[in-house]
């Protein structure tokens, strides 16, 4: 049979079953063996695309248990800073003003611990304290409030005012305040302190030096401070007295409410406490596993039970509650109706893990400080790329 040429690209030829494809003008016929080996390359061609997608990479990470969640570890953050032979002690506060004014509020330094292969560290470094009556376990008392640069390098320490702390439990700076004083919670001392930025001046002073009690003058272990956009502010009294109290921004006294008990409006343990931008009260109610939540005046609204032991609590701008949970060792996010969204971490000493998330911070670079209380430590962790934002702890 003679080529020939055809406008259009196939024919077929029904005594031999021949297809003529058109190549570059030219018909070429072609048998059914042909037409057969074609479809054979043409199926190993898409089988091998498929296989090339489906083959993992070679160079993929391999094995790990995703211990830091969305954030990756910033070893050797921050530096040393208790000299040869001794570490840091209990750390109960961290606030990050910025990545290079990180406060650390810290229970002096402890002898350095030797390397050890256990599961549980052999030392829980909140049992020491300055008025312990047990000599063996008063740290040394330096290096108490700290803050640290980017490079984890300590650039201040406010060794003139060590004498007032006792017991350090939370650091923190108002966001409405434009002066950025600092205010200090110390529940060994009774006492809450507010010191200008650079810590050169005492502003306030709130409770009686190592009195406790319960009336408008004093504390019995307070643990935490909140703010209104007025200045007004709440403070949670706390590990012995189970009560709120308002102030007015000058140290006023306006009203309180709780009592002991597990009922609404009743305490075991007011540990912490934020506001939402609808001035509602949360309170980390710790040794009844759940937040409360009032109103601005003290009337009860709601309540999310089976938290175990929420020792951190922290509201971000995008009204968001996260919470450091002492006894499962994770970092929790609820939305504002107590819906849990996500969580990780992991118990352990080694780097990444935690044991006792005591208080959590964001920079505006968004890396995450969190105050080991246990082991003694705060640690850095930055974003991984490509984490999901909705992950990540938001900026205050």
């Amino acid at each position: 049979m003679p080529w020939r040429l055809a406008p259009d690209c196939t024919t077929a030829s029904n005594s031999r079953n021949r297809v003529h494809r058109n190549v570059a003008g030219v018909h070429i016929p072609m048998d059914d063996s042909a037409m057969t080996m074609r479809l054979r390359l043409s199926t190993l061609a898409l089988a091998g695309s498929v296989a090339l997608v489906l083959m993992p990479r070679l160079d993929a990470q391999k094995g790990g248990e995703d211990e830091t969640g969305p954030y990756e570890l910033v070893a050797s953050w921050p530096r040393a800073a208790c000299g040869d032979g001794f570490g840091w002690g209990s750390t109960s506060g961290v606030f990050a003003e910025s990545p290079d004014a990180v406060f650390v509020f810290q229970r002096g330094c402890l002898p350095t611990l030797p390397a050890f292969t256990g599961i549980v560290p052999p030392r829980n470094a909140s049992s020491f304290a300055a008025d312990s009556p047990d000599p063996l376990l008063r740290p040394r008392w330096e290096h108490v409030l700290m803050v640290v640069n980017r490079e984890g390098r300590v650039v201040d320490s406010w060794n003139q005012h060590n004498h007032l702390f006792v017991r350090p439990h939370r650091v923190l700076i108002s966001p409405y305040d434009p002066d950025r004083a600092v205010w200090l919670i110390d529940d060994g001392a009774h006492q809450v302190f507010k010191f200008s930025r650079d810590g050169q001046r005492l502003l306030m002073t709130l409770g009686e030096h190592k009195v406790p009690g319960n009336d408008r003058a004093h504390f019995n272990r307070p643990t935490d401070v909140a703010w209104l956009p007025n200045g007004d502010f709440f403070v949670t009294d706390g590990y012995a007295n189970t009560r709120v109290v308002k102030f007015s921004r000058d140290g006023r006294y306006l009203f309180e409410w709780g009592k002991p008990g597990a009922g609404p409006g009743e305490f075991n343990t007011v540990h912490g406490i934020v506001i939402d931008d609808k001035r509602r009260v949360y309170i980390a109610d710790r040794g009844n596993s759940r937040v409360q939540i009032f109103d601005e005046h003290g009337t009860y609204v709601d309540e999310w039970p089976n938290i175990r032991f929420p020792y951190a609590i922290y509201m971000s701008k995008d009204q968001h509650v996260w919470i450091g949970d002492g006894y499962t060792n994770k970092i929790l996010k609820y939305d504002l109706n107590g819906k849990l969204l996500y969580s990780w971490g992991t118990f352990g000493a080694f780097p990444g893990g935690l044991w006792g998330p005591h208080q959590i911070s964001v920079d505006n670079e968004d890396n995450l400080y969190i105050a080991d209380v246990h082991i003694g430590r705060v640690q850095k962790l930055r974003p991984k790329r490509g984490a999901d934002p909705a992950h990540l702890v938001g900026q205050r």
